[in-house]
């Protein structure tokens, strides 16, 4: 298939999120389905029945009436459509959006060439969420075939807790976001990149190659620009560099494509529940650990979900404004479908506090945490007489 401006369309192109979240590639050329792709890493593969999301790329969105703008190159609408105008890395963009159906089958139509489709994550949770399954921002793995579920505020110590089983024969489940299954017994996860901070690489140095040189290249050169901070005098403008450095130090990482980082004999992107760890890092040395009651871990967490959330919700509330008159329940419901799928999933679960130092040294999180996943080890199945 050739779209009309010449380019060589891929045809139908399906992911399929453990049965969870089904999504529909049409008439994407090779460079937009590698942009989707970035995004949900390697879960190509078929499902039955019709795609929960349907992403179809045109060469121009048609427009309906006047485009009426909000905000600087954020997003606009017509008299019938809510059109996203920003991507990642703030790229522009024109992707309509029907904000009325998200957790119902939807369409989402995007010009070629987007680096990647603004919101599918989270459009993609609260399908999950409109489904049954809990997404939850955590990483998990199995280590013994014991399931593990990494969570706490973002930066907290995920990915780090993570990484460290990961060297010691784990496999892995998922990093950023694991669905959770409406009983509890099984989480999945999407084989996203992993986000490889620049004191990771310091820790673990076989990171640092498969980084590539350039990416190498780029997280030296801003350290060597951040440092520049501390050896400056107490001059007039010495204010205004500091929060250059906040902001330079926000860009020490490297994004890295699970596929990449682990062997394939290491992935299982699936398995059960049954030990959770509550991971955040504290002002103090060394790596504490204590029970946790469930319950806290799930009121907790409601909070962390809603702020993961907030960028979505900053072109839900634009869509309201373009359109007072319509809404979204399943949204607007979002915190209290997650505060009691929470309390239910994590019941009898066993949960644990791990409080660590920022940056985490991320061998001794795994010393404090691998005593109490051999604790969990979940009994055999009785033998049928």
């Amino acid at each position: 298939m050739t779209s009309t401006n010449g380019r060589a369309d891929t045809g139908s192109i399906d992911f399929n999120l453990h049965d969870l979240v089904s999504i529909r590639l049409l008439d994407a050329d090779a460079r937009d389905a590698k942009a989707v792709g970035r995004q949900l890493g390697p879960i190509r593969r078929p499902f039955s029945g019709e795609p929960d999301i349907t992403i179809r790329f045109v060469d121009r969105l048609e427009m309906h009436g006047t485009l009426r703008y909000l905000g600087k190159d954020e997003a606009a609408f017509t008299d019938d459509a809510f059109i996203v105008l920003r991507s990642k890395h703030k790229a522009r963009t024109r992707v309509q959006i029907p904000m009325e159906r998200v957790g119902e089958p939807l369409t989402i139509v995007a010009e070629r060439g987007v680096p990647a489709i603004p919101l599918l994550i989270p459009i993609i949770n609260l399908t999950a969420l409109a489904k049954g399954a809990l997404p939850l921002h955590a990483s998990a793995f199995l280590y013994n075939e014991i399931g593990v579920l990494n969570t706490g505020w973002s930066k907290g110590g995920k990915t780090e807790a993570l990484l460290g089983f990961m060297e010691h024969g784990a496999r892995y489940v998922g990093d950023e976001w694991v669905y959770l299954s409406a009983d509890g017994t099984t989480m999945s996860g999407i084989p996203e990149p992993i986000r490889v901070w620049d004191w990771y690489l310091e820790q673990m140095p076989r990171y640092r190659a498969l980084a590539g040189r350039a990416e190498r290249a780029r997280v030296g050169g801003l350290k060597a620009a951040v440092g520049l901070e501390g050896r400056l005098p107490d001059v007039p403008g010495k204010r205004a560099v500091g929060r250059v450095a906040r902001l330079l130090e926000r860009q020490l990482f490297v994004d890295l494509p699970p596929e990449k980082v682990f062997p394939p004999e290491a992935f299982a992107l699936t398995g059960p529940l049954d030990t959770v760890f509550f991971v955040a890092s504290v002002d103090a040395p060394g790596v504490r650990v204590r029970s946790l009651e469930p319950d806290e871990v799930a009121d907790r967490m409601v909070f962390s979900l809603q702020y993961e959330r907030l960028p979505f919700m900053e072109y839900y509330y634009m869509w309201r404004f373009a359109f007072p008159e319509q809404r979204n329940t399943l949204i607007e419901n979002a915190e209290a479908i997650q505060r009691e799928r929470l309390r239910s999933v994590l019941a009898n679960k066993p949960c644990y506090l791990i409080e660590h130092p920022y940056p985490a040294v991320i061998e001794d999180l795994y010393r404090a945490m691998q005593p109490l996943i051999a604790k969990a080890k979940r009994p055999e199945p009785e033998a049928k007489e």
